[in-house]
C-alpha cells in the first residue's frame, strides 16, 4: 500500500500515515506559467493498492476547481504507472451541496464530479460527512465509502454538556436525519436521554426564511449539528432561536469547517458558547491555533480516516468501525 496527500492536505495526510505507522509516499508538484500544473509519484507504484487524501476545499491559493483538477491528475498518474487500484480519500468533497436540480436548468454537479472520477479510472472515493450521503451514494458507479463523525461528536456532547440536559439540534429541515442519528448515537453510548429538534429554513434568491421551530430546549444544552460551516448564518439563525426560547446552552458541531466570509459572527459572538469541527479541512485547525480562546475546538478525524483506509487495504469491515448494522 501506499498513501499519498497533495499539497493543501498534508498536515492531515501525516496524520492518518502515524495512524497507520507509516509515512506519507514522496510526490511532486509543479507549477507554469499560465496556470498549468503536474503532479506525479517519486516512487514505484506498479502493483501497489495506492491511496491519496487530498481534501477539495477552495482556499485564496487554489480553488476547489484546482484541487479537483490535481487530485484526478495525480490519480490517473498512479493508474498510467501500473497501480493495482487507486482510492481517493477526500475528507472534504466539493459539489457535494449541488445534488439535484433546485430551480430550471440546474447543473447536478455531484454527478458530473462522479463522472470526472469514474473517468480516469478511480476504483474507490472515501469521504467524510457528504451534504447528502443518498445523493452521493447513488451519483457513483465506483466503490464509495462514508464516514460519518457520530462518535467524534458524542465525546464532545459529553465533554460539553456538564450536568444539564442534552438536546441535538438540527438548524434545517434537510439536516434532521443527521441530528437524529447523532442523538441515537450519543443515547448508545452514554446511556443518557437526550432531547431532539428543528428549526424551519427556506432560503430562495440568497433570503432566508422560515420561523417553524420544533423541540424543546429550555434549560438544557442544544447541539446544532450540521455536515459544515461556511459563512455561519444557518447555525447563527439556529442558536438565536435556541436562546430565544430557554436554551442554558448552545454549542455548534460541524464536520467541515470551512469558514468563509463571516463567519467571524459565529466564532466571536455570543450566542455560541463553543464551535466543534473537525480537520478535514486546513482551515479549520488555522483558525483554531489563530485565536486565543478555546470557543473553537478541533476533534481529529485521522484516528477515524486512518483505520478506515487500514481495514480497507486489509480487507476488514468499515460496518464495524462506524458500528452500523452489515
Amino acid at each position: 500500500m501506499k498513501l499519498f496527500a497533495l499539497d493543501g492536505s498534508q498536515t492531515l495526510g501525516a496524520a492518518v500515515a502515524r495512524v497507520l505507522w507509516t509515512t506519507l509516499a514522496p510526490h511532486e508538484e509543479r507549477d507554469f506559467e499560465g496556470g498549468e500544473h503536474k503532479a506525479r509519484p517519486m516512487t514505484g507504484v506498479r502493483g501497489e493498492d495506492v491511496y491519496v487524501l487530498h481534501s477539495l476545499e477552495g482556499t485564496l491559493e487554489q480553488s476547489a476547481n484546482d484541487k479537483l483538477c490535481r487530485l484526478l491528475f495525480f490519480l490517473a498518474a498512479c493508474r498510467d504507472n501500473g497501480a493495482a487500484s487507486v482510492t481517493a480519500v477526500v475528507p472534504y468533497l466539493a459539489y457535494s451541496r449541488k445534488d439535484r436540480q433546485t430551480k430550471t436548468r440546474d447543473p447536478v454537479t455531484t454527478r458530473y464530479v462522479a463522472q470526472l472520477f469514474e473517468a480516469i479510472g478511480t476504483d474507490r472515493v472515501v469521504t467524510l460527512d457528504v451534504h447528502n450521503i443518498a445523493a452521493f451514494q447513488n451519483a457513483f458507479r465506483c466503490q464509495t465509502v462514508h464516514l460519518d463523525t457520530r462518535r467524534l461528536f458524542c465525546r464532545e456532547i459529553a465533554a460539553l454538556a456538564g450536568d444539564l440536559p442534552v438536546t441535538v439540534f438540527s438548524p434545517d429541515g434537510g439536516g434532521v436525519k443527521r441530528a437524529q442519528l447523532l442523538k441515537e448515537a450519543y443515547e448508545a453510548e452514554t446511556g443518557a436521554a437526550a432531547g431532539f429538534g428543528f428549526a424551519e429554513k427556506r432560503r430562495s434568491g440568497g433570503v432566508v426564511s422560515g420561523e417553524l421551530f420544533a423541540g424543546a430546549v429550555e434549560d438544557s444544552a442544544v447541539f446544532i449539528v450540521d455536515d459544515m460551516i461556511g459563512s455561519g448564518g444557518t447555525m447563527l439563525r439556529a442558536a438565536r432561536a435556541c436562546r430565544a426560547r430557554g436554551a442554558a446552552a448552545v454549542h455548534a458541531l460541524a464536520t467541515h469547517g470551512l469558514f468563509d466570509a463571516g463567519a467571524e459572527a459565529l466564532l466571536a459572538g455570543g450566542e455560541i458558547d463553543s464551535v466543534t469541527v473537525t480537520d478535514s479541512v486546513a482551515r479549520a485547525r488555522q483558525e483554531a491555533e489563530a485565536r486565543a480562546d478555546e470557543r473553537l475546538r478541533i476533534a481529529e478525524a485521522a484516528p477515524l480516516i486512518g483505520e478506515a483506509v487500514r481495514l480497507l487495504a486489509e480487507g476488514g469491515s468499515i460496518s464495524d468501525l462506524l458500528h452500523t448494522p452489515g
